[in-house]
């Protein structure tokens, strides 16, 4: 049965917490900063607020077929650095947060397997490699077993419960509000500190594979990430890294799953339509297969865009055996993949995969996009500290580096409770916000008594208003068209860029005329409000960065060299005062010594060690 709407402000029932620790985000990372904020200190008062169910929530939803962070033997964490700044063609990345996570990293690693995640191990009982910094798991429960552990400690877990901004009193933290996507309820939580861990931004760009059905979110990341922890963060006026660096995969053609699932775990290489081998032909002088992420990441592409597409990666080498192994893989982590190939009747041994580009994200795990953090996570604003996929500044930590973002983030969040009390509400900064959430809700009330819509028909399309899908959809073809999407082949120049700004701040200038007729509505419209605040963010770095330093990631066809004078951090930072967004740069600091595009060779093995 329907949820009836609220008719005025009044009939929305506020629940107001008082916490030490309040942590948006009950993923991978999420979970992290609550097991170790309990372990240190049992007392601490700990609240997860989590927009899906903690069980299956965050890019782990789905599970993960490998932990793709862990010093194995013959590695060191300088040696991962090194690796991860090469990854990025020398970087910049923040090489002090870098090292100080690669420290702790194999703990938080084995951790997973001590709670009872499987791994997969080798003849001599070692973890399973699957590349040099890659380890091959079933996965399927990742996420189950991590949020289990996290429950043990028993903190206080508001499920289904979206965050909508944070509290501020002057320049500091000292809470968040949100609202019940069940209950309907306004949430205001009152914590000594924040950490968030809401993870990337998905949904800013039209997806490749969208195939026509309703669904609107055919994609790679989960689409409930839609950067709202990045869009509050906008809001309240912290300092962000690297917005521009996008993260743009290879996926498989029509699916959106995973392709170094394939390429790397089963060796497949990446052929174009000539059957040609398109990194050791075009990329050898780069390292062929071991180019660059993302020059692999933006290699089909350019071969689509040259005109020689499709692209595929050759699989026919696989034995019978090695097939049911790769569907063992992708069962773990997109097991709807299994049923792709087979309505298909496609055999991999038989026929090469299909790739191809996805729509961009921003995704702080794989590139460094994210809040601008010291060493104990905390960003500019004191009180608020990042964790996993928002910590910006350095890229490669997957689901390892994201899990020890969160130790540290709990580390540092800790010490600064130790530090300080509660502070005081704003009565009016709370009264805003409520209306500002559901004034869309009260508007579809309204408009509902207006047009006495008959009992079972949908009536969101006779309103005089917006609704998120429609403003979705023209946001998301907005960016695809003029701020580098697929579409594109991730290209963009800077008269494009300056189009997608003009109109991006038209639509935020209608959000005012969208609507929702439920709460299932109420969420989408903030999704796409979220969404905009990025998005503006996003393509105000990738002006700034005149220059293509990261091709695919950050393809500038108006300025295709690569800029000495910009081998610094684009940052960014919302003038509260005028609304508009200042950018700024920070110079890089080179820790580790070296050419900073190699990455070191492992340490040689014994022969009792191999």
């Amino acid at each position: 049965m329907k949820k009836s709407l609220p008719k005025t402000i009044k009939d929305v029932e506020e629940v107001r917490i008082e916490t030490d620790l309040l942590i948006i985000g009950g993923g991978n990372s999420g979970c992290f900063v609550a097991i170790e904020a309990k372990e240190k200190n049992p007392n601490l008062d700990v609240t997860i607020m989590e927009k899906a169910h903690i069980d299956r929530s965050g890019a782990l939803a789905a599970g993960m077929d490998a932990i793709n962070t862990y010093i194995g033997e013959g590695e060191t964490p300088e040696t991962i650095v090194a690796w991860s700044r090469a990854q990025v063609g020398g970087g910049p990345l923040r090489e002090d947060l870098a090292l100080n996570n690669a420290k702790i990293l194999n703990e938080c690693v084995e951790s997973l397997e001590k709670w009872g995640v499987p791994f997969k191990k080798d003849e001599k009982g070692r973890y399973k490699k699957r590349g040099r910094f890659d380890i091959s798991i079933h996965g399927e429960q990742l996420k189950p077993v991590i949020a289990e552990k996290t429950k043990s400690y028993n903190p206080r877990i508001l499920n289904r419960v979206a965050a909508t901004n944070l509290i501020k009193e002057g320049d500091r933290v000292v809470g968040a509000m949100g609202f019940g996507i069940r209950d309907g309820k306004f949430y205001v939580i009152k914590a000594k500190a924040t950490v968030v861990s809401t993870g990337g931004a998905a949904g800013l760009y039209r997806s490749a594979t969208n195939d026509g059905t309703t669904s609107h979110h055919q994609m790679w990341m989960n689409p409930f990430n839609v950067g709202t922890g990045y869009a509050m963060g906008i809001r309240a006026g912290a300092e962000f890294t690297l917005m521009e660096q996008r993260w743009c995969a290879a996926r498989v053609k029509d699916f959106c799953g995973p392709v170094d699932t394939i390429s790397v775990g089963y060796k497949a290489k990446m052929i174009n339509a000539k059957e040609e081998l398109i990194l050791q032909t075009r990329y050898g002088h780069l390292g062929g297969d071991t180019a660059p992420r993302y020059i692999r990441a933006n290699a089909p592409m350019s071969e689509w865009s040259e005109g020689r597409g499709p692209t595929f990666v050759d699989t026919r080498h696989l034995s019978p055996e090695q097939v049911k192994d790769l569907k063992i893989d992708y069962l773990n982590e997109r097991p709807t993949y299994v049923l792709f190939l087979a309505a298909r009747g496609q055999d991999p041994a038989k026929e090469p995969l299909e790739i191809y580009g996805s729509d961009p994200y921003i995704v702080g795990g794989h590139t460094a996009s994210g809040y601008w953090v010291d060493a104990g996570r905390m960003a500019t604003i004191p009180g608020l500290f990042a964790a996993g996929e928002c910590a910006g500044g350095m890229p490669n930590k997957f689901v390892g580096g994201c899990a020890a973002e969160g130790v540290l983030a709990a580390r540092g969040a800790s010490k600064y409770i130790s530090s300080v009390g509660h502070g005081t509400l704003n009565e009016d900064q709370i009264a805003a916000e409520k209306e500002r959430v559901f004034s869309p809700l009260l508007r579809g009330s309204s408009m509902e008594a207006k047009y006495n819509i008959p009992a079972g028909q949908d009536p969101r399309w006779q309103y005089d208003g917006v609704t998120p899908e429609e403003m979705e959809e023209r946001f998301q073809r907005l960016m695809d068209e003029y701020a580098g999407g697929v579409g594109q082949f991730f290209k963009f120049n800077e008269e494009q860029l300056n189009y997608a700004l003009k109109h991006i701040k038209m639509m935020r200038d209608q959000v005012n005329r969208l609507f929702a007729t439920d709460l299932h509505d109420l969420v989408l419209v903030h999704d796409v409000i979220d969404r905009l605040d990025v998005a503006e963010v996003v393509v105000m770095h990738l002006r700034e960065r005149r220059e293509t330093r990261w091709p695919g990631w950050q393809t500038r066809t108006d300025y295709p060299a690569v800029d000495p004078n910009l081998d610094c951090f684009i940052n960014s930072r919302k003038n509260l005062k005028t609304g508009e967004i200042e950018m700024f740069k920070r110079p890089y600091e080179q820790i580790l010594p070296g050419d900073r595009t190699k990455a070191p060779s492992p340490i040689p093995l014994s022969d009792e060690k191999a």
